[in-house]
C-alpha cells in the first residue's frame, strides 16, 4: 500500500504554546459541549416526547403476543417428518440436556397443513394464523441461553436473564418517546401477573420511572352468564381504580400544578435537578390525564359487533384487540400475555396445547386482519412468541416418571413469527434439525431479534444506551445482529 510522505513543517516554541493554550480551551470547550448534550438527552429521557430516529423507521409501535409458558415449535410451526418416522427412537446424539429427564423421540399428534401462496405448513392448532401465513416471517432458528422460565422470559424481555435490566418497551419509550401524552407508551396487558418474575419483565430499572411499563389486567370478575352480558366490555370492569372516587379531576390537577410549582421553586433554590422526582412527577401527569382518555380507548363496546366477533370471547381477545386500539391512540408498544403463572408449559401432556392455542389463534389472527382493516398493518410490528420451544422427545420426568405424552424445555431451537412493521411476509428463516431440536441453519439469538425489532423502529440498537454505575448499558448488551433477511 503506497502512503504519501507529507513534509515535516518546522514548528517554534511560540508556535507550540500557542497550539498548547488553544488546546486548553478546546478540551474546556469539549466539557461544555458534552454537559450540554448529557442535560439535553435527560431531558429527553424525562419528559417521554419524540426523539429523531437514527435512520428511518419502518414501524412505529410494537404488539407483542407472548406466549408464556413455552410454545412447542414441532407441534404448530415447524413440522418435522423424521419425527414420524423414528417416533420411540432415541435421539440421535445421546440423552437431551435440558431440565428434566426425557426419553424416546415422540411424533406429534397434530395434523399440518400448508397455507397461502407461500405454502407455509402450520399445525391444525392454528388454523386462523395459519390464513395469514402470506403476511407472517417464521424464524424457526431461534436460541436462548437457559432452560428455565424466569431466566428465558427476563432475557426476552431485558435482554438479560437476571433481574435489574430495562425491559424493551421502556428501552423504546426511552428512544422515541411516545406520540400521545394521556396514555403511557409502554402497556402490559394480562388477566394476572404472568409468571413469578411479574414486573422486572416490564420495569424500567436504572431508566427514568416515566418508561415504567403500565400493567393492566384484562380479567372480568367471574359472574353468571346474564350478570357477564354487557359488562366484559366495560371499560371499568377491564381498568379498576382508573378513577379518584374522593378527589375531582379540578382537586387533583391543583394539587399537581402545586406539586410542579413547589419541585421548580426547589430547584431555582438549590439549582439542582432531581431525575428521579421530576420523572415521579410526569408518571403522576400521565395519570391524570388517563383518566379522561384511557376510559374511552378501553371502552371495548364501541367496537362493531362484527370486530368483536373476528376476536372472539376471552382475556386473550380482549387484550389483543386492546392492543390494537392502544397502538391506534400512539402508544409505542403493548405486550399481551396469556395468562398468569406458565400457561403453555405442557410437561404432562402437549394435547394440552389444544386448550390454549384454542384460545389464542383466533385472536392472534384477528390482530393483522384488524391492523389491515384500520390501515395500521404497515407501521405496526407484530411479534409472536414464547421464551423458549420444547424438545421433540417425550419427557418422562413429570408425576414421578409416569407421563408419557409431555416436552420439556427446549432452548436449543424454536419458532418465533412476525408480521407488518416492514417484516417480509411469507417466509421462513433459519432451520432446526431433522427433529426439530437445535438451530443448525441461520440461528437467531434472541438479542439479534431485540435488535431488529430496534432497527425497524428507527433505532441503532448500539447507539441506544443509558450510563449507570460508571458504564453504557443497553438492550442488547454486547451482542446482537441486525436480520436485514426479514426486512421488507
Amino acid at each position: 500500500m503506497n502512503h504519501r510522505k507529507i513534509p515535516a513543517v518546522p514548528l517554534t516554541r511560540r508556535d507550540a504554546l500557542g497550539r498548547i493554550g488553544s488546546g486548553f480551551g478546546m478540551v474546556a470547550f469539549a466539557a461544555l459541549m458534552n454537559q450540554s448534550l448529557a442535560r439535553a438527552a435527560e431531558r429527553f429521557a424525562q419528559d417521554g416526547s419524540p426523539r429523531p430516529f437514527d435512520h428511518p423507521p419502518k414501524a412505529n409501535a410494537v404488539i407483542f403476543l407472548v406466549m408464556n409458558g413455552g410454545l412447542s415449535q414441532v407441534d404448530s410451526f415447524d413440522p418435522k417428518p423424521m419425527l414420524d418416522k423414528h417416533h420411540g427412537e432415541p435421539l440421535p446424539g445421546g440423552e437431551v440436556a435440558t431440565e428434566r429427564k426425557t426419553g424416546a423421540l415422540m411424533r406429534s399428534p397434530f395434523k399440518f397443513q400448508r397455507y397461502g401462496q407461500c405454502g407455509r405448513p402450520v399445525s391444525e392448532l392454528f388454523p386462523h394464523v395459519g390464513s395469514c401465513a402470506d403476511d407472517l416471517c417464521f424464524v424457526h432458528s431461534m436460541h436462548t441461553d437457559i432452560p428455565n422460565h424466569e431466566p428465558s422470559l427476563l432475557m426476552l424481555n431485558t435482554g438479560h436473564t437476571q433481574v435489574g435490566r430495562p425491559s424493551m418497551g421502556s428501552w423504546l419509550t426511552y428512544g422515541l418517546g411516545s406520540s400521545n401524552q394521556n396514555l403511557p407508551g409502554f402497556v402490559v396487558l394480562c388477566p394476572d401477573v404472568p409468571t413469578t418474575v411479574g414486573p422486572p419483565m416490564w420495569n424500567n430499572a436504572f431508566l427514568p420511572a416515566i418508561h415504567q411499563g403500565t400493567f393492566i389486567s384484562d380479567r372480568v370478575e367471574k359472574q353468571t352468564a346474564e350478570e357477564l352480558i354487557g359488562k366484559e366490555f366495560d371499560p371499568k370492569q377491564l381498568v379498576r381504580n382508573l378513577r379518584n372516587e374522593k378527589f375531582s379531576l379540578a382537586e387533583q390537577r391543583r394539587e399537581l400544578d402545586l406539586l410542579i410549582e413547589l419541585e421548580r421553586a426547589r430547584r431555582e433554590r438549590e439549582r439542582t435537578r432531581d431525575p428521579e422526582l421530576e420523572a415521579a412527577i410526569q408518571s403522576m401527569e400521565v395519570a391524570y390525564r388517563m383518566q379522561t382518555e384511557a376510559l374511552d380507548v378501553f371502552d371495548l363496546r364501541k367496537e362493531t359487533k362484527a370486530t368483536l366477533d373476528l376476536y372472539g370471547r376471552g382475556s386473550t381477545a380482549r387484550g389483543c384487540l386492546l392492543a390494537v386500539r392502544l397502538v391506534e391512540r400512539g402508544v409505542r408498544m403493548v405486550q399481551v400475555y396469556y395468562a398468569k403463572r406458565d400457561p403453555w408449559d405442557h410437561h404432562d401432556n402437549i394435547l394440552n396445547h389444544r386448550d390454549t392455542a384454542r384460545d389464542s389463534d383466533q385472536p392472534f389472527a384477528a390482530v393483522i386482519k384488524d391492523l389491515k382493516s384500520r390501515g395500521l398493518f404497515e407501521k405496526t410490528l407484530v411479534v409472536c412468541g414464547s421464551e423458549f420451544g420444547r424438545t421433540p422427545v417425550v419427557e418422562v420426568g413429570s408425576n414421578g416418571g409416569s407421563t408419557q405424552s409431555g416436552r420439556d424445555h427446549n432452548p436449543f431451537g424454536f419458532t418465533m413469527w412476525l408480521a407488518g412493521g416492514g417484516i417480509k411476509g411469507g417466509m421462513a428463516h433459519g432451520a432446526t434439525d431433522d427433529f426439530g431440536f437445535k438451530a443448525v441453519e441461520k440461528p437467531v439469538h434472541v438479542h439479534d431479534l431485540q435488535a431488529t425489532i430496534l432497527h425497524l423502529l428507527g433505532i441503532d440498537h448500539t447507539r441506544l444506551t443509558y450510563r449507570y454505575s460508571g458504564r453504557d448499558f443497553r438492550l442488547t448488551d454486547v451482542s446482537g445482529v441486525v436480520q436485514h433477511e426479514w426486512i421488507a
